[in-house]
């Protein structure tokens, strides 16, 4: 992703921080709903108990409140580029047991090694390098010992957008069966979005 896409993204969550701080639409997402809906498909991937997971795009950490409500003693990493969305993750989760954020761009980031990835709407947004996404979706992957979970904007059903990108789920989900001996693609539980699962086995 090019300087001037970041620099977009993070004045736009700046923005939006302004206006509705420490909520989800700080996030860019329409309201609770939508995200939470986004975190029980993702969950579904395994039975994360006991299990290590990273979560890529954290935001303020809402992931990592989303399980401890259903799973138990589990190792979590969040990773956002925004620092006020890091700054806020710690304050909510940050003194929990095996939890830990970082605040970086993981697009451009050595990444390491968990048994479960998951990221929820950290690839929505618009990139002119067309390899972007499938080189990210590879480098989940490549941190993934079990399984990446991660979900996209359908392009067939998401409007033009000046920031965010939708998707076309059959070329992705190919994408990912070039690289994954289990592919599981999920759609319907949201008009304009998809998820895909991709398994070492």
């Amino acid at each position: 992703m090019e300087l001037i896409e970041k620099a977009t993204i993070i004045h736009y969550h700046r923005h939006r921080i302004k206006e509705f701080s420490g909520t989800v639409k700080s996030l860019g997402w329409k309201g609770a709903a939508s995200q939470l809906k986004r975190f029980e498909v993702l969950a579904q991937v395994a039975d994360l108990n006991g299990r290590s997971i990273m979560d890529l795009g954290c935001g303020q950490g809402d992931l990592k409140g989303f399980l401890d409500e259903r799973v138990s003693e589990f190792a979590y990493i969040g990773i956002d580029q925004m620092p006020e969305f890091i700054i806020e993750a710690n304050r909510r989760y940050g003194h929990l047991p095996n939890t830990a954020f970082y605040q970086t761009d993981f697009s451009a980031t050595e990444l390491p090694t968990v048994e479960y990835v998951i990221a929820s709407g950290a690839l929505g947004y618009r990139s002119v390098n067309s390899t972007y996404y499938k080189e990210m979706i590879a480098r989940m992957y490549a941190s993934a010992q079990s399984a990446l979970a991660f979900n996209m904007l359908d392009r067939a059903t998401f409007p033009d957008h000046p920031l965010l990108v939708g998707h076309d789920v059959e070329e992705i989900e190919a994408f990912c069966k070039s690289l994954s001996p289990r592919v599981e693609l999920i759609k319907g539980y949201l008009v304009d979005d998809f998820t895909i699962f991709m398994y070492r086995a």
